[in-house]
């Protein structure tokens, strides 16, 4: 009698056995680990995925290494939520962790205390932000010397200058958006120390009939050349140089894109005229990829900031040249040399004051 209830005991503990590694196996297959693809999502912030700015080159990077991998879009391989306010930001992030992305990436300065905040509640997910840092051990940070890249357009605007003034379209005024203003100022002191620069911030990034009045006024105080760093706001930066453009061919209008080649951006409807200067471009497309092999790979970085300059060739000036003269090209080639060489490029109201370009 005590054998049969022993036996009975231990068929009942295999039972429980069998079909507590059946949950386990569920488990795997629905979470992280077993047979499960690498996956990445991102997070856009309010400019949109198609911003032709930093949003659009972040989701390109994703898109490459999911090709790359074999990836579709979705929730099996990788997929992005758009943000349609600061509000989403948090609850956007919490839905891609929810759905077990590997690796989920929240684009822009903006998001930085949403990702601190989600980073905490889901410590078992890796998480990325771009230009800003969060100090979390499952988080990376990339951030960019857009100091650098921006000094190089600010030399190609104060040399491509007919009036000696030039102007900058900020999006917001904070820490990373001084450093593109910053640089762009150093540049233009140090290829011409006589050359004014008028400096204005829209109060957004997807502003762009702001950004397009800003445009306006600058235009009839006789600057001649835009470098906007603004996301979506650019845009109507362009449509202002454009217009004038239209009106008046001879007229010499620019824009200086940023973060992608936005030479398209300038073509002037019905003409052969293109107001694209040159663009600044920052590579964060290169940055995303790079990283999100690290984490595939099983080498993410969490805890540290990776910082990509013109050393990287992660920053610099477009491919698009057409609108720049030789002796441009070469100046701008020259101070890149320089800045390879030791220079060290200002990101600061406090730095600029004190900065010499020797």
């Amino acid at each position: 009698m005590k054998k049969r209830k022993i036996g009975m005991a231990m068929a009942l503990i295999a039972a429980a056995g069998t079909i507590l590694s059946a949950c386990g196996s569920s488990d795997k297959a629905n979470g992280s680990g077993g047979d499960k693809k690498f996956t990445v999502g991102m997070v856009t912030d309010i400019g949109g995925v198609d911003d032709k700015s930093f949003n659009q080159s972040a989701w390109e990077g994703i898109q490459a290494f999911g090709k790359d991998n074999g990836l579709e879009k979705g929730k099996s391989g990788y997929d992005y939520l758009q943000s349609k306010s600061d509000a989403d930001y948090t609850t956007n992030l919490n839905k891609l962790a929810r759905e077990h992305f590997d690796l989920i990436y929240g684009v822009g300065y903006l998001m930085q205390d949403s990702i601190s905040e989600i980073a905490d509640q889901r410590k078992e997910t890796n998480f990325a932000i771009i230009d800003a840092v969060v100090k979390k051990d499952n988080v990376a940070s990339l951030t960019f010397k857009e100091q650098e890249g921006s000094f190089l357009v600010g030399v190609a605007a104060a040399l491509s200058s007919k009036t000696g003034k030039v102007g900058f379209v900020g999006g917001m005024e904070s820490e990373l958006i001084k450093k593109f203003e910053i640089g762009f100022r150093a540049g233009v002191q140090a290829a011409n120390p006589k050359a004014a620069v008028e400096v204005k911030y829209a109060g957004g990034f997807d502003k762009a009939d702001v950004g397009k009045a800003t445009a306006e006024s600058m235009y009839k105080s006789g600057v001649d050349v835009i470098y906007h760093a603004a996301g979506a706001t650019g845009t109507g930066v362009f449509t202002e140089a454009k217009n004038l453009k239209k009106e008046d061919p001879k007229r010499s209008v620019w824009v200086i894109g940023v973060d992608k080649d936005q030479y398209a951006e300038g073509q002037v409807e019905g003409t052969k005229d293109n107001v694209t200067l040159t663009s600044m471009v920052k590579k964060v497309d290169t940055a995303v990829e790079d990283l999100t092999k690290k984490a595939k790979s099983g080498k993410f970085p969490g805890g540290k900031t990776l910082t990509y300059g013109l050393d990287q060739d992660a920053v610099g000036i477009s491919d698009h040249k057409e609108n720049l003269s030789d002796d441009v090209i070469k100046a701008v080639n020259d101070w890149k040399k320089n800045i390879t060489d030791g220079l060290d490029v200002p990101s600061t109201d406090k730095e600029l004051k004190t900065f010499k370009a020797e």
